[in-house]
């Protein structure tokens, strides 16, 4: 068994306010990642954590989240799946990751969200419905819902989750430098191991 890994992360600012009302949760961005720490995760969201209005795909770095907010909140969980469908999404990451700039942020999608109506503009968008998608692609299936129409609410509410952290975005970072700095291996090791 292999494993993939998300973070639910909550950030200030007013667009945050609002989807948060939308979603009624505290969490309102996905990231995707291969390992624990999060240190190569990917995500639509902002170009610049400091700049609101330029969105695509991109290379998530939360030491630069963390410095935009330095209040975020941040949830690690684990997904169970095969070896081989950790190789697929992985495949599609750096494939996707190569062609970055065709990619954009589905602001018009927002509002069939509401509505419930699927909707699908090429290349197009938000972090949960781009993770929904490599991840149904690949047999993983978090929601029954329409690629386009997952939340990241869905991925809260996902049973066969595993937290292994929740706490403030600063403090994971401490915890997986440490661990990094000590040679321990974040795979197999436990919530306890990151103070959880």
């Amino acid at each position: 068994m292999a494993h993939i890994y998300i973070a639910l992360v909550d950030t200030p600012g007013i667009f945050a306010y609002l989807i948060r009302k939308f979603l009624g949760q505290k969490y309102i961005h996905v990231v995707l990642s291969m390992d624990r720490h999060m240190e190569e995760a990917y995500s639509f969201g902002r170009r610049n954590p400091f700049i609101p209005f330029f969105a695509g795909f991109e290379r998530e770095e939360k030491e630069r989240i963390a410095r935009a907010f330095p209040t975020a909140e941040y949830m690690v969980c684990e997904l169970e799946c095969s070896p081989e469908q950790k190789e697929g999404v992985w495949r599609q990451l750096r494939e996707d990751y190569r062609r970055r700039l065709h990619y954009h942020y589905a602001v018009f999608g927002l509002p069939f969200i509401l509505y419930s109506i699927p909707f699908y503009q090429k290349n197009h968008y938000t972090c949960s419905s781009y993770i929904a998608r490599i991840l149904q692609e690949n047999g993983i299936m978090v929601s029954k819902k329409h690629f386009s129409l997952v939340t990241p609410k869905d991925f809260y509410i996902y049973p066969d989750k595993k937290k292994i952290y929740e706490g403030k975005l600063t403090e994971f970072i401490r915890l997986a430098g440490t661990m990094a700095d000590t040679g321990l291996q974040g795979e197999g090791r436990t919530a306890e191991a990151y103070g959880c």
